[in-house]
């Protein structure tokens, strides 16, 4: 093979190698993207419950004692 024929396939070989690291990169960002949603949703569901909690408590405080205190 002539000196431009290997270069070209190097050039090649190493494309391929490059297409393989952007798949796996971009499954690896697919994954994290599905976690981020995951946990973004948690957080919304926890911070939901602490204002019912905190809307709760306000109501009970709000609440004159019993007539026999």
């Amino acid at each position: 093979m002539s000196d431009i024929e290997n270069r070209i396939m190097e050039l090649e070989i190493k494309n391929s190698h490059l297409e393989d690291t952007i798949e796996q990169l971009n499954q690896i960002v697919i994954e994290q993207q599905k976690h981020i949603d995951e946990l973004a949703h948690n957080l919304e569901l926890l911070q939901n419950k602490v204002s019912n909690l905190q809307e709760d408590d306000s109501k009970n405080e709000a609440e004159p004692p019993p007539p026999h205190y």
